[in-house]
Order: structure tokens, then C-alpha cells, then sequence
């Protein structure tokens, strides 16, 4: 089953207020549960919860990702800083964006070595870094081919949907 028929599934949940779907093939079983009517009526809010049981097959596991550390605050940054022409070479490049909502990491486990970094080069399809969302670890491709210019999330940080999170230059 792909991603994004699950995250289909979970919106399906969500919106159409069930407590419970189950789906179960030849390889694998998903259960998505919600407590989100009874919590409703408490004023409490939680989005689905869905857990994943595999069937023994050869699947890729997610690894173990250690808890995110704190980020340092950001440092102000005066306004004739911001409006640099700078800002003009950036219009040339283009901003690969979170398809999800979930916790931003570099790295497929806190002992390896990030999947891109400034300078690398890379081409359609590559895996450009993980977005975790509720437990589930889903590797980012990238969509185009070209150079990372700027790395725009900090390691284990959150991130919403459609924030952008590198820019490549396609030259």
C-alpha cells in the first residue's frame, strides 16, 4: 500500500467520524483507531492514531530515531540584511517542500551520516531526507535534479505541510 493511500485513509477517518477501519491483504494489515467522537464531546482533540502490524515478509523497517534535542533560538536579523540582492539569485532556484506534516531528520539514524548536505548534488528520485509522521517514517525523494544550495529545516524539528525545506539549483 503507498503513502499516500494511507494518509487518504487517515483523512477518511478523520472526516467521516469512524471509530475504527481495518485493512488486511496477502502482505500486511492496517488498523487505523479514533477516539476523536468521544474526545469531541470533552472539548479534547487528537487526530487519528494508526497502527501498522506486518506480516512476516521482506518489508523495510523504519529505524529507532533518538528524542530531538532542543534547537538554539533564532538570532534577529536586521531588516537591510533581509533585502539583499541575494534574494534575487534564490528566484532561480527551486524550494523542495514537506509533503507531510511530522518531524524533519537528515540522517536515517542519529550514528549515520545526512543524506545531503550543501554542495551535494543530486538527481530525481534520490532520498533527500525522512519526515516522521505519527510513527511512521517516510523517506522524501527528490523531485528534481541539481545542487543543494540551502538546507532550510534544522535536524528534528517540526515541520508543516508544504513548508519548504531545501533549495536546489537545476543548473
Amino acid at each position: 500500500m503507498k503513502l499516500s493511500e494511507i494518509q487518504d485513509l487517515i483523512k477518511f477517518v478523520a472526516r467521516a467520524g469512524v471509530n475504527e477501519v481495518e485493512i488486511e491483504h496477502k502482505d500486511f494489515k492496517i488498523v487505523i483507531k479514533s477516539d476523536y467522537l468521544a474526545k469531541k464531546k470533552s472539548n479534547f482533540k487528537e487526530e487519528p492514531q494508526i497502527i501498522q502490524q506486518q506480516v512476516p515478509m521482506a518489508m523495510q523497517q523504519a529505524m529507532p530515531v533518538a528524542a530531538p534535542i532542543a534547537a538554539p533560538a533564532p538570532v534577529p536579523v536586521p531588516a537591510e540584511v533581509v533585502a539583499t540582492p541575494e534574494a534575487k539569485v534564490e528566484d532561480n532556484y527551486i524550494t523542495i517542500k514537506s509533503q507531510m506534516i511530522g518531524t524533519f531528520y537528515r540522517s536515517p539514524s542519529p550514528d549515520k551520516p545526512a543524506f545531503v548536505s550543501v554542495g551535494d548534488t543530486i538527481k530525481e528520485g534520490d532520498t533527500i531526507c525522512i519526515v516522521e509522521a505519527m510513527k511512521l517514517f517516510n523517506e522524501i525523494e527528490a523531485e528534481v535534479s541539481g545542487k543543494i544550495v540551502k538546507v532550510l529545516v534544522d535536524d528534528t524539528t517540526p515541520v508543516e505541510f508544504d513548508q519548504p525545506l531545501f533549495l536546489v539549483d537545476p543548473s
